[in-house]
């Protein structure tokens, strides 16, 4: 009965943390990333989708972060995309981890 109670309890939680993640991902993309990029459309800048498909969550959060750095090494020819350096790691984490969400499933 404890290893029922307590792996429902695990669960629970990591379930809530899942979801809790994904708003927060959700919410930032709203903030920071709607003007420029939509889920699955090509916009002034690419999906959410194209993204997740060519790029590692590393270069994703590298480009967030730091884009005056990182452009290059991605192929781009020129940058016109701000550097989000006011996102602490775990809002970093979660807009990532939003973004990957778009992934197609293969």
């Amino acid at each position: 009965m404890k290893k029922m109670v307590l792996s429902a309890s695990v669960l629970f939680i990591f379930a809530s943390t899942v979801f809790a993640n994904d708003g927060a991902g959700k919410k930032l993309f709203q903030e920071y990333c709607w003007g420029c990029h939509h889920e699955t459309a090509m916009a002034f800048g690419p999906s959410f989708e194209s993204i997740a498909n060519k790029r590692t969550p590393q270069e994703v959060m590298a480009q967030i972060a730091d884009p005056d750095n990182t452009y290059k090494s991605l192929g781009y020819k020129t940058n016109s995309m701000p550097a989000f350096n006011d996102l602490n790691s775990s809002e970093l984490k979660a807009l990532t981890d939003y973004i990957y969400k778009f992934k197609d499933k293969k």
